[in-house]
C-alpha cells in the first residue's frame, strides 16, 4: 500500500477524483486570501473569532474577524515548514518539521520549546487544562501536561497494532476536556487512551491512511483519508462507522456543524453534506477541482467554514 510520507508531499500527489452517486452541488465559496506559489498552507485552527493557519517555509497567519481578513506576524518565527496547529482562547501551539514545536501565549513573542525528538511532527491538539499531544512520523508522540512549555516522548507497543516491526506515520490528535485522546494514522489506524497516554485501545483499523480527525463535544466526528475514506463517530470516538462518499480522491481535511453540515477537503476535490453523511456532493467554484486544499475548521462567521491550501489561499464557504 502506497502512503503518504506527511502534508509536505500533497502538492506531488496526482489522482483526480473517481464520482460514484455524489452529486455535483452549488455552494457559496469565497477566496479570502490569495499568496503565492511557495506559500502553501497545511493547518488552521479557530477559538472564536480567532483563527490561526500554519504552512510551508514557517508560514503564519492569523485572523481576529472570523477569517475573512488575514495577516502574518511582524518577524518572521521559523523558516521550518509548520505541518499542525491548534489554539484555546488566546494560546497557540504549532508544530512541523524537525520536531519543530511552537507555544504563543496572549501577546507574548511565539517561543520553541523543546520535544524531545527529530521526527516530523503532523498533527497538534491541546485541551484548556493544558493537556497536549502532538503526532507524527514513525508512530512519534510527545506529551505535555503545562501546554506545551514541556514534553515527554510516549512509547507504544507497536506490535500489538500493526505488522511487527512497523512504525506507522500518524498524521491527527485530539484531546478533549475531559483528557481523552484520540489518534489518526496509516493503516486506518484510530487509537484512543483515556489514561493520558499509557495505555491504548485501537477502535478502528482499516487499508487506507487517515490523514485528518475531527471530534466535536456532542461526540459526533469524523476522519478522512486516502482513497476516498470517510468513517465517522456518535460516541466521543468509541466506535466508527464507514461512510460512502463515491470518491476515490485522497482526503485532506474534515470539520462539521451540529447541523448536519460536513465538509471536506482533497486533492482535485472538495465534498459537502447536509445530512451528517448520508449523502454527498461535489462543492465547485474556485480552483477546487484542479488544486489541493489540506485543512478546514469552522468559522465564527454565520456558521460557515474556512479551508486553506496551496499558494497560501485561504477560502470560505457558507460565510
Amino acid at each position: 500500500m502506497k502512503l503518504v510520507a506527511s502534508l509536505l508531499a500533497i502538492a506531488a500527489v496526482v489522482g483526480a477524483p473517481v464520482c460514484g452517486s455524489t452529486e455535483r452541488g452549488t455552494d457559496s465559496v469565497a477566496l479570502l486570501r490569495d499568496g503565492t506559489a511557495h506559500q502553501a498552507l497545511f493547518s488552521i485552527a479557530f477559538a472564536g473569532n480567532a483563527g490561526i493557519a500554519v504552512g510551508a517555509a514557517g508560514a503564519i497567519v492569523e485572523t481576529e474577524d472570523g477569517g475573512r481578513h488575514w495577516a502574518p506576524p511582524a518577524t518572521p518565527v521559523t523558516k521550518l515548514a509548520l505541518l499542525g496547529v491548534d489554539m484555546h482562547g488566546s494560546e497557540r501551539l504549532a508544530v512541523g518539521q524537525q520536531g519543530l514545536v511552537l507555544i504563543k501565549q496572549g501577546q507574548k513573542p511565539w517561543m520553541v520549546t523543546a520535544s524531545g525528538t527529530d521526527n516530523r511532527l503532523l498533527g497538534v491538539s491541546f485541551n484548556s487544562q493544558g493537556l497536549a499531544i502532538a503526532v507524527g512520523a514513525f508512530g512519534t508522540i510527545i506529551k505535555s501536561t503545562d501546554g506545551g512549555r514541556t514534553w515527554q516522548l510516549l512509547r507504544v507497543n507497536w506490535d500489538e497494532f500493526v505488522e511487527p516491526g512497523t512504525e506507522p506515520h500518524l498524521y491527527a490528535a485530539h484531546v478533549d476536556d475531559s483528557g481523552v485522546i484520540t489518534l489518526a494514522g496509516e493503516f486506518g489506524l484510530i487509537l484512543r487512551s483515556i489514561d493520558g497516554g499509557d495505555h491504548w485501545q485501537l477502535v478502528h483499523k482499516g487499508d487506507a491512511s487517515l490523514l485528518a480527525l475531527e471530534l466535536r463535544d456532542d461526540g459526533i466526528g469524523y476522519a478522512v483519508g486516502q482513497n476516498g475514506s470517510i468513517v465517522r463517530t456518535a460516541d466521543h470516538g468509541l466506535t466508527w462507522t464507514t461512510l460512502n462518499a463515491g470518491t476515490k480522491a485522497i482526503l485532506l481535511g474534515v470539520s462539521s456543524g451540529p447541523a448536519g453540515r460536513v465538509y471536506v477537503t482533497a486533492m482535485r476535490d472538495m465534498l459537502a453534506s447536509d445530512d451528517d453523511g448520508a449523502t454527498w456532493r461535489h462543492v465547485a467554484g474556485e480552483d477546487l477541482a484542479v488544486a489541493w486544499y489540506a485543512a478546514i475548521a469552522r468559522s465564527s462567521v454565520d456558521g460557515g467554514a474556512i479551508a486553506v491550501g496551496h499558494a497560501g489561499r485561504v477560502l470560505g464557504f457558507g460565510m
